[in-house]
């Protein structure tokens, strides 16, 4: 394998995949083909100081696109800071901090410099400062009382915060200063969601009035209004992501939206299946495309920046599914499977701000 230069031919799209790996506490890095989806390993990188290896790998990329965050649930509960090589995509490690608990979700601020988190058994949310070289600092605010917080989502504007706690089926609502990268509740605290649905994962819509947010315990897809200019949320439509004739109890795990906004996908993992939605171009409802089988497990999955490609892993297949997008139906089209580390269960996607640059094998 080489790194060369696309000269004398027209450059061709390239993304970069990071699937996180927790039992065998790698980063697996991939070039991802946007004109064939093909994918083809670059390299795997160790998560390093790990002692004793946790239930999943959240990771989170800075605006820029310049760095890669990837926490460790197990021993010690730490996030590593690497910088991502703007040409091959290949990462540097840089150094490790502490995190306040097991993060089940990690995201960073709309200028990167706060890393946020949401833990699941510690009931809490955190914030880390960041510094400029990419480097996350211990953490500065710690905010308790978030029973099993899930997820947590910093709004377009910088200005609030959301977390859906799935153990009282809210999602807690903050102001956010992003100067301090501190959290205060906002009024009103939080919004209440269908009992027993256990709000898991949640996602902002393009236009950035709408929040998509997934029920880990009902299976569920709730559509809600958001307020921008006062960060509070309204529900308006609450949709089952179960496949036909669905047996057992649900746990839902992940949700991504298409980047032009048009389709919404949700996986499962008790029937290990990926549900699509198209999304009104009005109010953005949803309408039920389908279910199709996937990786079993499928805990976590991303779609790539130009929206051609799904991708998802199985926690307990140990590899990845690639779909191609239909742009017009939302249909997903299987394309290829890849064997991945132990517990694949996070996906990040990141175009190279330079595409002249391409890995050669």
């Amino acid at each position: 394998m080489v790194l060369a230069m696309t000269q004398g031919s027209p450059a061709r799209a390239v993304s970069l995949v990071y699937v996180g790996n927790a039992d065998s506490n790698e980063v697996v890095v991939l070039q991802l083909e946007q004109q064939t989806g093909d994918l083809a390993v670059i390299e795997r990188v160790p998560i390093p100081n790990v002692v004793q290896s946790g239930i999943s790998t959240p990771m989170a990329l800075s605006p820029d696109r310049r760095f890669l965050y990837v926490g460790v649930r197990g021993q010690p509960q730490a996030v590593s800071s690497f910088a991502i090589h703007s040409a091959s995509g290949r990462l540097t490690y840089l150094a490790s901090a502490p995190l306040a608990d097991s993060m089940a979700c990690l995201v960073t601020d709309r200028t990167g410099r706060f890393l946020l988190g949401a833990s699941y058994p510690g009931h809490k949310l955190s914030v880390n400062p960041i510094e400029p070289a990419g480097i996350v600092q211990p953490p500065h605010q710690v905010v308790p009382n978030q029973p099993h917080a899930h997820a947590i989502l910093v709004d377009a504007q910088n200005r609030y915060v959301l977390a859906p706690t799935l153990g009282n089926d809210c999602v807690s609502q903050f102001t956010f200063d992003a100067s301090t990268g501190l959290l205060a509740p906002n009024t009103p605290p939080s919004v209440r969601l269908q009992a027993k649905s256990g709000p898991r994962h949640l996602v902002f819509h393009p236009n950035g009035r709408i929040v998509y947010v997934l029920g880990e315990r009902d299976g569920s897809m709730t559509v809600l209004d958001y307020e921008a200019s006062t960060g509070q949320l309204r529900e308006k439509q609450r949709v089952s992501a179960l496949p036909p004739g669905f047996q057992g109890s649900p746990l839902a795990a992940d949700l991504h939206l298409t980047p032009n906004g048009r389709f919404l996908y949700g996986s499962e993992r008790t029937s290990s299946t990926l549900t699509g939605f198209t999304v009104d171009v009005t109010d953005g409802t949803l309408s039920l495309i389908g279910s199709i089988p996937t990786e079993t497990q499928p805990r976590g999955f991303n779609i790539d920046p130009a929206g051609h490609y799904v991708l998802v892993v199985g926690q307990l297949s140990h590899a990845l599914s690639s779909y191609q997008i239909d742009a017009e139906t939302g249909l997903l089209t299987k394309l290829t499977d890849y064997p991945m580390g132990k517990n694949p269960n996070w996906v990040e996607v990141v175009e190279l701000p330079d595409s002249t640059y391409r890995e050669s094998y």
